[in-house]
């Protein structure tokens, strides 16, 4: 009875495996600290600044700020898909991954309008601590869904050319760049209740 447990056993434990390339992980890792350290700050800030962040809170736009987190999330479902095939073997994540580019463009052009809004009502980074940390935190953020936007479109036209026959290296070139997409939807999903949501 106990003998084909302990066969499955080493067979489960053999599927795990770091998702993408490791050092995919330790860019991702690094870039998490400096999120943190931000989020910190800001965290900081709105205990010492408490009114100032209750009245930069009330003059955003928190439907856009929604549109945004459906965006990004749709945009992971599309990933997700993506590298769904690729540990299939199937290796059709060219189209995946670009509709998950594209939810970076409609992000992009949400959180750009969004700027120009509050920007033509005069708030800017020195207007007080809560537009500092707002703007500088939303635009790192943004920095980093154009730079998720490159890398898939990079991995989908590399596997368009066939620059993945070999299956394990499309998993892993697929999981990479998910990975790092997860990594920016992830920063947004404490970004939007902490900015837009907590009063």
């Amino acid at each position: 009875m106990n003998a084909p447990q302990s066969m499955t056993m080493p067979a489960a434990m053999k599927q795990k495996h770091l998702p993408g390339d490791l050092a995919m992980w330790f860019f991702i890792m690094a870039e998490l600290g400096v999120f943190l350290l931000l989020l910190g700050g800001m965290a900081f800030a709105r205990g010492y600044y408490a009114e100032i962040f209750h009245e930069g809170i009330a003059t955003l736009h928190p439907e856009a700020g929604l549109a945004n987190t459906l965006v990004l999330l749709t945009g992971s479902y599309f990933v997700a898909r993506g590298v769904h095939t690729a540990k299939g073997g199937r290796n059709r994540v060219a189209p995946w991954f670009v509709a998950g580019a594209l939810t970076g463009l409609v992000y992009a052009v949400i959180k750009i309008a969004e700027y120009q809004i509050l920007i033509s009502a005069g708030y800017n980074l020195r207007s007080s601590t809560f537009y500092f940390f707002y703007f500088f935190t939303t635009f790192f953020h943004f920095a980093h869904v154009l730079l998720g936007m490159v890398i898939l479109l990079v991995v989908a036209q590399r596997s368009r050319k066939g620059f993945y026959a070999d299956a394990g290296v499309a998993r892993n070139a697929a999981e990479s760049a998910g990975s790092y997409w997860h990594m920016v939807d992830l920063v947004w999903l404490v970004l939007f209740p902490l900015l837009y949501v907590l009063p």
